[in-house]
């Protein structure tokens, strides 16, 4: 993508980011896929999510709240917040969108999170419907081998 493409998508560099934090008290985010080992697979997919947002600290000056994870778990890796001094330079080269965000999201999972911040954005964007997929579960009828649930043969 050329640079006046990426200055007319709606995303902002980080220093705009950081002014529309501070200016509007409003969130923006940036995400990015992470995947397992690297092979030469052209059809390798993402494993997990990092999510990088930044906020208000309410107490005046801002904050990154950053967030990784594997897909469909409610597990993350990081979960952490970092003060303006400690964000890497890897995370001021990202470009990001405004937002909206809520507490209780980061408990869900990191697919669920980004179809949030990406519905809050209020972009066009073609995302799976991870929130309202149906529940799998095994039917009434499924049996489970004894070993398979932890327990040994053993009677007692």
């Amino acid at each position: 993508m050329t640079t006046e493409a990426q200055e007319n998508d709606g995303r902002l560099s980080f220093m705009e980011a950081v002014a529309y934090v501070m200016q509007r008290k409003l969130p923006v985010f940036a995400a990015m896929p992470v995947f397992g080992d690297r092979t030469d697979d052209e059809q390798q997919t993402a494993e997990g999510a990092k999510v990088f947002i930044i906020e208000p600290d309410g107490e005046g000056d801002w904050q990154m709240r950053f967030i990784s994870g594997p897909f469909f778990s409610a597990a993350y890796a990081a979960n952490e917040v970092l003060p303006p001094e400690d964000v890497p330079g890897s995370m001021r080269d990202l470009r990001y969108m405004p937002t909206h965000v809520e507490e209780d999201w980061f408990t869900d999972q990191i697919q669920i999170l980004i179809q949030k911040l990406v519905q809050g954005s209020n972009i066009d964007a073609q995302m799976p419907d991870y929130q309202n997929v149906p529940a799998k579960g095994a039917g009434p009828d499924a049996v489970f081998p004894v070993s398979f649930v932890g327990r040994g043969g053993d009677k007692h």
